[in-house]
């Protein structure tokens, strides 16, 4: 299927079907929330990796925006516009915006819409970071601090990661490590930080940097230990890789004049992450949740 529909509002349709004003205000403000969810084939079919905590997240960055968001129906959303995509592996974007209102700043009012598309998928740092890292320095920006804008999918927040990622672009990187005014390591544009240090390992942690739901994932798993870094002591780290719904686990190759090899630690992880998001680890089927075809209208219930 070239054209996959998508989910909105309710039910399925083509993309092209979608009442979207140019005066939306999501448009104008980044007023809206998304989540990147993965889905992956199974030997049971295709299945969304850990969609009931992207919803929980989601659901927070309604909340906070004050809009109309039901992550139940959400969800739903997810399974049918999967199934209907006909993929096996594929990237889940929903967003809920506010798609009608006055262009003050006053939201109460507003009119919430919620979408779900499915499109293929690949890493979005490149295939060849999985195999030789990722190059990385580190951003003479800041990040969004939590006291301005809650560390959460907020459309608007985006845009000081993608200003970054294309001052490391221009710099000839491809990714780029936020620090703050004290040395503390933060986050990567579109991705948490972890590092090893022996066979100790430590998922940086920061006020301001997004909760991933992959860094959760491994934290779980592994038992990582959860604290500050200064980027003094990630550049002396023997591995250091990035987390992420897209990235999944990518190893650091190099962040500024340091540089490391993908190490033992970190393609282990790579490898078992492969094998738990493809319902390969029985322990945590729990976590994939199976494709759901849309209910036919026409249909006795």
């Amino acid at each position: 299927m070239s054209n996959p529909p998508i989910w909105y509002n309710g039910r399925l349709l083509d993309v092209a079907e979608a009442p979207v004003t140019p005066m939306a205000p999501a448009l104008h403000y980044g007023l809206g929330v998304f989540e990147g969810i993965r889905a992956y084939g199974t030997a049971s079919g295709p299945a969304i990796f850990r969609l009931d905590a992207h919803m929980a997240r989601m659901a927070k960055g309604a909340e906070a925006l004050g809009q109309a968001f039901d992550p139940e129906a959400c969800a739903r959303g997810c399974r049918e516009v999967l199934a209907a995509s006909g993929l096996q592996d594929a990237y889940i974007r929903p967003l809920a915006f506010f798609a009608q209102g006055t262009l003050g700043l006053d939201v109460d009012l507003h009119t919430t819409h919620t979408l779900v598309a499915a499109i293929p998928w690949q890493n979005h740092l490149g295939e060849a970071a999985v195999l030789a890292g990722v190059r990385a320095h580190c951003s003479p920006m800041r990040r969004n601090t939590a006291l301005a804008i809650p560390p959460l999918k907020l459309c608007g927040g985006y845009v000081n990661a993608i200003l970054a990622k294309r001052e490391a672009a221009r710099a000839g990187f491809q990714e780029a490590i936020f620090q703050d005014d004290r040395g503390f390591v933060v986050e990567a544009t579109g991705e948490n930080v972890f590092m090893v240090q022996g066979r100790r390992l430590v998922a940086v942690a920061h006020p301001d940097a997004l909760p991933g739901i992959t860094r959760a994932t491994l934290v779980e798993l592994t038992g990582a230990e959860e604290r500050p870094v200064q980027l003094a002591e990630l550049l002396e780290a023997d591995e250091v890789f990035l987390t992420g719904t897209s990235a999944e686990v990518a190893p650091l190759s190099a962040l500024d004049g340091r540089t490391w090899k993908p190490g033992p630690v970190t393609t282990e992880l790579a490898a078992y992450y492969q094998e738990l998001v493809h319902g390969r680890v029985a322990e945590r089927i729990g976590w994939l949740t199976p494709a759901q075809a849309a209910p036919c209208p026409a249909c006795p219930a």
